[in-house]
């Protein structure tokens, strides 16, 4: 992979699976915003960038420092997905599925941030899962000015942990905020080692993170896979459940995907989530006619 430094970009070429869309808007994160463009804007780790692509280089805003110290491994540029796309095709509809997803790639996210939000996320929908967190991002994180635009870094655990269930009002969260603020007090204060968590296998990650006030298993999974980057883990929404039982039955064993469980769930997650919509837009069009 090659990289040239231009107009206060990094471009980087011979990049393979990288689609911004599939990327930002497959349920793994719920901060980077598109522009009419198509490129997406984002904050990790205070610093903010702006990411597009042309043809097949993809362009970061910032230096070449940037891309080694945060961006190269927060867009888990080391792994080899087309390998692991290869591996995963192991009947039909894997071979669909992932033809369908190419370019997704699992982010490696803030463990704090990636947990928070998906305790948001319960009995949620997307559009409503991004509008809550820009908000707990805009009341208390920190600030970062970037080309005449204010942004926002999420809060830390240590921040969050600092309130009173009644401070997240603002938010408009409802009944999350009590499970907020006792997961950042017990982030915080230690008792929800985070970084130690990251080293276990996915039973022994769900079983902590289920301690934790409101989390179950579909918020845990989702926790593990992509804060911890537990590849193993298979979370189980709505979707994955109607896919899952209707392709592999419920005896289906997710270890058939091993060690790469965790990507088979975005590829197929993207897809049958993408299939239903349309079958729902082609329904509704229907009945109107």
């Amino acid at each position: 992979m090659k990289h040239k430094i231009s107009n206060g970009e990094v471009e980087l070429t011979g990049i393979g699976d990288f689609d911004l869309t599939k990327i930002f808007e497959c349920g793994q994160c719920f901060r980077w915003k598109a522009d009419e463009n198509g490129a997406y804007t984002g904050v990790v780790k205070n610093r903010a960038a702006r990411v597009r692509r042309v043809a097949s280089s993809v362009f970061i805003s910032g230096s070449a420092e940037d891309v080694e110290e945060i961006w190269w491994e927060y867009f888990d540029l080391d792994r080899n997905y087309e390998q692991i796309r290869h591996q995963l095709c192991i009947d039909d509809y894997m071979r669909r599925a992932v033809a369908y997803g190419k370019g997704i790639r699992i982010l490696r996210q803030d463990k704090w941030e990636a947990l928070c939000s998906f305790i948001i996320s319960q009995n949620n929908n997307i559009a409503r899962i991004k509008k809550i967190v820009d908000l707990l991002c805009r009341e208390f994180g920190n600030r970062v000015d970037f080309k005449g635009e204010e942004l926002y870094s999420f809060p830390s655990a240590d921040r969050i942990a600092r309130l009173n269930i009644e401070d997240l009002a603002c938010i408009r969260c409802g009944y999350r905020a009590e499970y907020i603020v006792y997961a950042a007090r017990e982030v915080a204060e230690g008792r929800m080692d985070l970084e130690k968590l990251a080293g276990c296998s996915p039973a022994e990650a769900r079983a902590a993170l289920k301690k934790l006030r409101g989390v179950g298993n579909k918020v845990a999974d989702c926790a593990a896979l992509f804060g911890l980057n537990i590849f193993e883990t298979f979370p189980l929404d709505v979707w994955m459940k109607r896919a899952v039982a209707k392709q592999y039955g419920s005896g289906f064993d997710p270890k058939v995907f091993s060690p790469y469980e965790g990507i088979a769930q975005q590829y197929i997650y993207h897809y049958a989530r993408s299939l239903g919509k349309k079958s729902i837009s082609v329904s509704a069009h229907k009945a109107v006619v």
